[in-house]
């Protein structure tokens, strides 16, 4: 390609997009990004047209959650930039690999308060792993090399480029930045992968050591693709593990030595395995206050192995004993690597069959449980997720909105493969679901895509169902309706002496109405004898987007819970089970 050629910088900005393996593109067009689009026109790009900025943001998520590659969206400038601010906040706080583009005034508007100017720079600086104001159109290739370098390497996150309306129109003679222009270009910014010998070499000593340890698994090790070594090291030493909300599918589900989820919302045995635990091995997690509860009473008698490749993340909440530095995969491996050693070196590890039959008699006390529906009474809907569950073909990713319905999900469903779960953490974002499994089936569009979400949530987004139907995107909604914000509805309950304020939904919409008003099948359900026949039409149907609204019992709460700020070990069991609690000690 020759170095004389001439471009806009429009024109350069798709190509720099087009030679980073962009394929799809999620956006909605406005006055000062106009020119990126003309170009788009020639582009091997395709560009999905949202009805809403936020989501474009959310749809580029889900594409990164399944894929692991950065997802891209695409903005005007003023409101559709800060109606980015949520989705770039949520991947800031869930380390997803995310590159966004918005438009901004000419650079001789900026700071004259011109018509939708707005300082997205400024606005964004906290939300993204790095933002840029691009001023010359011969900086766009190298502003599009860094940030998607930035977006992948280190902990991943969301990166933003701010392009003015002239930057684009003006020319600029093309040159694309090597791999070492890259680098050089960011002097500080030397992410460390490989771990520090001494300290790896520390952590098998350690874990040969442990009497009762546990492998605590946070969404670093998807990030990472560390799934496989990771599970060499849980099966080499039987090691107990636990997945967090972000790591769900890390470890099969299905597998002897998983435990599910801890956390204010976890399975018994996870939440009181870490408390009892005289070992955390903490990969990719960073000691979140869901999972933790009150922090001085956190597995008061564990040391802490930390593996993350964030050095921020060491000691920010829990002083380890062994901080290790680095990308995750590479450091298990080393990690397992010394502890064949050891052990070649006649170094035995400890028994911890004691431990796994303790933790083991603890699963068999304290499954999850539910009242089951009685003849006559509103569906339980987690009857509703187990039913979705056991119909769902092979392969299916299932992408969950914010409340008691994401935790059903997590609970309820079976992950057994990493990338098949999709969902808001850090940040909680209700709204999340409906574009992010938009963007999640665009990016694997042979997978049944399942969003799980409540009729709260999905009164925030449901208007990107009409973006699934236009553009032949089609996946399938299953409505938890409690009408009530059920979540708070259950603080309310529990800890408010039942003040119910401001969380009734009843009466309005229709959902089935309004989900065939935006060109997909409605499906209502309000029996246990309707479900299996909804769920198999729902699942036979993949020529449009379907929506099954649950009609299920208001006041379900979710079980187990830690209330906020009280400690693991208070952990409130569901009434059935409360009295076995001597069984935890």
């Amino acid at each position: 390609m020759s170095t004389k050629e001439t471009l806009t910088g429009a024109e350069a900005l798709i190509r720099s997009l087009e030679l980073e393996n962009v394929e799809i593109m999620f956006g909605l067009p406005g006055g000062c990004i106009l020119p990126a689009y003309d170009p788009l026109l020639k582009s091997s790009i395709r560009h999905v047209l949202v009805r809403h900025e936020q989501g474009a943001g959310h749809m580029a998520q889900g594409y990164a959650h399944v894929t692991g590659r950065p997802g891209v969206a695409m903005v005007t400038s003023g409101p559709a930039a800060t109606n980015m601010v949520t989705p770039l906040c949520d991947a800031f706080m869930d380390s997803i690999p995310m590159v966004c583009i918005t438009g901004q005034v000419p650079t001789s508007a900026i700071g004259t308060d011109a018509f939708q100017e707005c300082d997205t720079v400024g606005i964004t600086r906290s939300v993204t792993k790095h933002n840029e104001l691009v001023m010359r159109a011969e900086d766009i290739p190298m502003a599009v090399r860094q940030a998607f370098y930035i977006a992948t390497t280190g902990r991943p996150g969301p990166v933003l480029i701010d392009m003015p309306k002239d930057v684009l129109q003006n020319t600029m003679t093309w040159h694309w930045p090597t791999d070492e222009e890259v680098v050089d270009s960011l002097p500080g910014y030397r992410p460390n992968v490989k771990g520090h010998p001494k300290m790896i070499k520390e952590a098998a000593k350690l874990i040969l050591a442990s009497e009762k340890p546990v492998l605590y698994l946070g969404g670093g090790v998807l990030k990472a693709r560390a799934a496989e070594v990771v599970k060499e090291l849980a099966e080499l030493l039987q090691i107990p593990v636990v997945t967090t909300l972000m790591a769900r599918g890390a470890f099969p589900d299905k597998h002897p030595l998983c435990y599910g989820m801890p956390g204010m919302h976890g399975t018994a045995t996870a939440i009181t395995a870490m408390q009892k635990s005289d070992l955390l091995i903490a990969l990719g997690s960073r000691f979140d206050d869901r999972v933790t509860g009150k922090v001085n009473s956190f597995a008061q008698d564990a040391k802490i192995i930390h593996v993350d490749i964030d050095p921020a993340e060491q000691g920010k909440v829990r002083k380890p004993d062994v901080p290790i530095v680095g990308d995750c995969r590479q450091v298990v491996e080393e990690i397992l690597k010394a502890i064949k050693e050891l052990m070649a070196e006649g170094i035995s590890a400890t028994d911890i069959t004691p431990w796994r039959s303790r933790v083991n008699g603890w699963k068999e006390q304290f499954p999850l449980t539910y009242d089951m529906s009685g003849p006559g009474d509103k569906l339980k809907p987690q009857f509703c997720l187990e039913k979705l569950r056991d119909a769902a073909p092979e392969g299916t990713i299932v992408v969950s909105g914010v409340g008691q319905h994401q935790m059903w999900a997590s609970l309820f469903w079976e992950f057994n493969e990493p990338y098949t779960w999709v969902n808001s953490g850090g940040l909680g974002t209700m709204g999340f679901s409906v574009p992010a499994a938009i963007g999640a089936k665009a990016a694997k569009p042979d997978r049944t895509v399942w969003a799980i979400d409540g009729d709260g949530c999905f009164q925030m987004t449901a208007q990107e169902l009409v973006t699934a139907t236009t553009e032949g995107i089609h996946v399938k909604i299953a409505i938890m309706n409690n009408t009530y914000l059920g979540m708070v509805r259950q603080w309310q309950e529990m800890f408010y002496g039942q003040r119910y304020s401001e969380v009734d939904l009843a009466g309005c919409p229709d959902f089935v109405k309004w989900a065939e008003a935006m060109g997909c099948v409605g499906i209502r359900v309000e029996s246990v004898d309707e479900i299996d026949e909804a769920i198999a039409l729902a699942n036979s149907i993949n020529d449009r987007s379907v929506v099954v609204e649950f009609r299920v019992e208001e006041f379900e709460k979710v079980f187990p819970m830690v209330p906020a700020g009280a400690s693991n070990d208070e952990v409130l069991l569901h009434p059935n089970q409360e009295s076995r609690r001597e069984f935890l000690k």
